[in-house]
């Protein structure tokens, strides 16, 4: 499992110590590969991509509109395993 993770490195002068997600691009439940957009972020004004770090079934923990801080955790993506 690989936690989707809002890095501090989004914010550039810390002077808003919150941001918001825009919205999800895909919905909860999904199977997503790595590098595909998975939501907007808005972080101190700019727009910014979150990108699936992996392949697998997005689990979305925080839905759209919902504040985020440096570090929070808004889902997870389970590998999916093929036989």
């Amino acid at each position: 499992m690989v936690q989707l993770v809002v890095t501090p490195d989004f914010w550039v002068s810390r002077i808003y110590p919150e941001g918001l997600i825009e919205r999800w691009l895909v919905p909860d439940g999904t199977e997503v590969q790595a590098d595909q957009p998975l939501a907007e972020l808005r972080i101190e004004g700019d727009l910014i991509t979150l990108k699936a770090p992996a392949a697998g079934k997005l689990l979305i923990d925080s839905r759209g509109n919902g504040p985020i801080e440096p570090g929070s955790v808004i889902g997870h993506i389970n590998a999916i395993s093929r036989m």
